[in-house]
């Protein structure tokens, strides 16, 4: 009798995330998870529920509420031999430890002429839509890309959620992973097996001819929908998932341009002064004679997350504000 065919697996992005620290785990002895409220509750998101049973009180650590001192730790730790991984709970409170990434966590192993390695792991959560208002919703990525000596990923899948967690901690440079809240629950693919996702490859998650739309993080659920949209107005739109802002897959997204000759970017951070900017100056940089229009960004106004359900709808960057834009661009 034939043996069926397993049907893949699906599982959420924050299930993904809990596979992918336990995967860590288990591999390495000397990696421990500390931040506030990872241990007995679990992350406030979920994402380390049920690894306290598993592994411990001596790999999971509730720290008192002081981003610096649980950043700090993580330098000191990773210094002496471990390898962290630090739990920052909301993105918006890297501001109460931007010292020790700026100068500590991003400068002692070039300073150092490489005799200490940081194997940092920080995990972090960005985006809105939850209502959570101006200081638990921002996008600051941006901040930490412009660091030389970090590395910077933003998963949108579940797939690259436990794939990236597991690059990131076997990396021996400084990695956040930057997670997004309103991602918690999309499901799908993930193999039950330890996988890396490559730092620094980008993803063409949707094949197109005549228009790139480059997505970092949830935006690339939101350019797909734009994507489909746009094909009943004759642009067969190419989608890029960046997965990682520090390092760029610069190579891919030009190549993508040199076949489309538009491209659009899209992030959910404010769009001054975002990746966006930058990646649109390398497009006009190494693909000028290529692009047939102005290469367009779609990112959020220059304004505080709003509370308010309505506004914060208003404020935050979707498909239809990607389609409006390209519209606008090629003025159809």
């Amino acid at each position: 009798m034939e043996k069926a065919k397993q049907q893949p697996r699906s599982i959420t992005y924050v299930a993904a995330i809990t596979e992918g620290v336990r995967a860590i785990l288990n591999e390495q002895d000397n990696a421990f998870v500390a931040g506030e409220d990872v241990a007995g509750a679990g992350s406030v998101f979920g994402y380390y529920r049920g690894l306290l049973a598993e592994f411990g009180e001596n790999r999971l650590f509730d720290t008192p509420i002081s981003e610096k001192a649980i950043m700090g730790l993580g330098v000191g730790a990773a210094a002496t031999g471990c390898r962290p991984i630090i739990d920052i709970m909301f993105m918006d409170f890297i501001a109460e430890c931007m010292d020790e990434v700026t100068n500590q966590l991003a400068k002692m192993r070039y300073m150092f002429g490489g005799a200490a390695t940081l194997p940092v792991t920080v995990l972090t959560m960005s985006g809105g839509g939850m209502n959570m208002a101006a200081q638990h919703s921002q996008c600051l990525e941006a901040w930490l890309a412009h660091l030389p000596g970090v590395k910077v990923v933003m998963p949108a899948t579940p797939y690259d959620a436990k794939g990236l967690v597991i690059a990131a901690a076997r990396d021996n440079n400084p990695v956040f992973v930057v997670l997004n809240k309103l991602s918690l629950g999309i499901r799908g693919e993930v193999p039950e097996e330890v996988y890396e996702v490559p730092i620094g490859k980008a993803n063409v998650v949707r094949e197109g001819s005549n228009y790139t739309i480059v997505a970092v993080s949830r935006m690339v659920h939101e350019a797909v929908k734009a994507a489909d949209e746009l094909a009943g107005l004759g642009l067969d739109a190419e989608v890029i998932d960046v997965r990682s802002i520090q390092p760029l897959d610069t190579a891919l997204i030009i190549k993508s341009v040199e076949k489309t000759h538009r491209a659009l970017v899209v992030h959910e951070a404010v769009r001054f002064g975002g990746i966006g900017g930058e990646i649109a100056a390398q497009i006009q940089e190494l693909a000028f004679d290529h692009l047939d229009a102005p290469v367009a960004r779609v990112g959020a106004p220059f304004s505080p997350v709003p509370f308010s359900p309505v506004l914060e709808a208003t404020y935050m960057p979707n498909a239809a504000k990607i389609v409006a834009e390209v519209r606008k661009t090629l003025e159809i």
